[in-house]
């Protein structure tokens, strides 16, 4: 039920008595700011709403602890986002009907280092990717509908520096050329070609 304080703002409670949402109505909808909670009386989301769906910005708590914050669109994720553990940043990314959409991601450790970059499409790995260790880039490579790319190539790194690359053929290692990781990178310790893992 609900409690208004005043033409536009009220309180909504469950058959407990619990408070469930306090904040702007309109017509008896959710309309304009507000904030909704949990069984433990702990703030679970706060933000905008339009005909009683989320819309616009918003953040979402897990027992008070802040998990999402992100843009939203007849009540699912629309837009840019961000998510969180334990309060810290692990990813950034753009949603399209509440899932990860063909844009780009961050992806953070815990000591909030780089970890990933790259692009989804239809929640799936698609497009160029980049993965970090401790901040430092140890491959890229491409994605398509989840699968590495045939004949595309992955580059894998050490200390920053190329190590090998990978060609692919249906998800498997096709061709392979391996370089020196020493400053000068001109001797190689392999350069040839592979078939299926093999020289």
């Amino acid at each position: 039920y609900i409690i208004y304080e005043t033409k536009r703002k009220g309180k909504e409670y469950d058959y407990e008595d619990k408070l469930k949402f306090e904040g702007e109505y309109l017509n008896g909808e959710r309309n304009g700011k507000g904030k909704e909670y949990d069984f433990n009386n702990k703030l679970k989301f706060e933000g905008e709403y339009l005909y009683g769906k989320r819309n616009g910005k918003g953040k979402v708590y897990e027992n008070g602890i802040l998990k999402f914050e992100g843009e939203y669109l007849n009540g699912e994720r629309n837009g840019k986002g961000k998510e969180y553990d334990n309060d810290k940043l692990i990813f950034e990314r753009e949603y399209l009907n509440g899932k990860r959409w063909k844009r780009k991601i961050k992806n953070y450790d815990y000591k909030n280092k780089l970890k990933l970059v790259g692009e989804y499409l239809n929640g799936k790995r698609h497009g160029i990717f980049k993965e970090y260790e401790n901040g430092k880039l140890i491959f890229e490579g491409e994605y398509l509908n989840g699968k590495k790319w045939n004949g595309k190539r992955w580059i894998y790194y050490y200390d920053n520096k190329i190590w090998y690359e990978v060609e692919y053929k249906n998800g498997n290692k096709f061709k392979r050329k391996i370089r020196n990781i020493d400053e000068s990178e001109t001797a190689g310790i392999f350069k040839g070609q592979f078939l299926n893992g093999k020289r």
